[in-house]
């Protein structure tokens, strides 16, 4: 569904809008659609990804509370797929409280925006964001031969960066595989073909390599490393850790130490 073309040949920007109830949004679709600008709508999470990938808009317009998949997933899974990580999202959801807005932004959202907001606000912050951004080129990847990412690596990426995010405390299966919009049986098997590990066991990893950066990089205690990166006690941490690296999180640290101050004398 598009707004009215305008008698200009310049292109114009092209807005998709995501919320299964559209009616609690129809005036301020009502002044969008007088813009001349190109409105495109999905009414769930799914048919808005979808859509997202195949339209490639300039700004996303998405809510928050929806079946099956919420706004917080979608974006997620957005900011991964090469199509749409430049594209502006904005949140506009009856979802108001602060830890809402504070999750909005932290998943990759440039702006959240009350429902109950005027829709000449709605209308003006969004075209505060096209004048950021519209026809600014998009950063060139880095081997654009790449081949894209299909639906079931951009998970993975979603997957894998939640949780390098959030190592210390880490969800059950069932949550991280909502926080990506799927659900536990289909990430298990994402991570298997893709990785060849359980998602556990990925975890596991991604806890005592972030616990070796931090006894290489700082003089935190095994006991506050080991909070850090999810353990639940330091003998715990130093149990994975030997078994994991050949020797405990004490010796690692004093020969890495070792060795950084036999290259600093070597220099001198």
């Amino acid at each position: 569904m598009a707004g009215d073309a305008t008698a200009s040949s310049e292109p114009q920007p092209h807005i998709l809008l995501i919320d299964d109830v559209p009616e609690d949004i129809r005036a301020t679709l009502v002044l969008l659609k007088a813009q001349s600008w190109r409105i495109s709508l999905a009414s769930d999470a799914h048919q808005g990804y979808q859509r997202a990938l195949a339209l490639r808009p300039d700004l996303i317009v998405l809510d928050v509370h929806m079946p099956q998949m919420d706004g917080f997933s979608l974006c997620r899974l957005l900011r991964e797929a090469p199509a749409t990580r430049q594209t502006p999202i904005l949140f506009l959801s009856s979802a108001n409280s602060s830890f809402e807005r504070l999750e909005g932004l932290t998943v990759g959202g440039v702006d959240y925006i009350p429902k109950s907001c005027a829709p000449e606000e709605v209308l003006a912050r969004i075209r505060i964001h096209l004048q950021l951004t519209w026809r600014v080129p998009p950063p060139r990847e880095a081997n654009p031969a790449d081949p894209e990412p299909e639906g079931d690596e951009i998970v993975l990426r979603a997957a894998m960066r939640w949780i390098e995010e959030h190592l210390d405390d880490m969800p059950s299966l069932v949550q991280l595989a909502h926080k990506v919009g799927t659900h536990e049986k289909r990430l298990s098997r994402i991570f298997r073909e893709h990785l060849g590990l359980t998602v556990f066991a990925y975890i596991r990893d991604a806890r005592l390599r972030r616990g070796q950066d931090l006894l290489a990089e700082s003089a935190m205690s095994v006991q506050d490393v080991a909070e850090l990166v999810g353990f639940r006690n330091a003998c715990n941490f130093t149990t994975a850790f030997r078994q994991r690296i050949g020797m405990t999180p004490s010796q690692f640290r004093e020969q890495t130490q070792g060795r950084a101050d036999a290259e600093s004398a070597g220099r001198a």
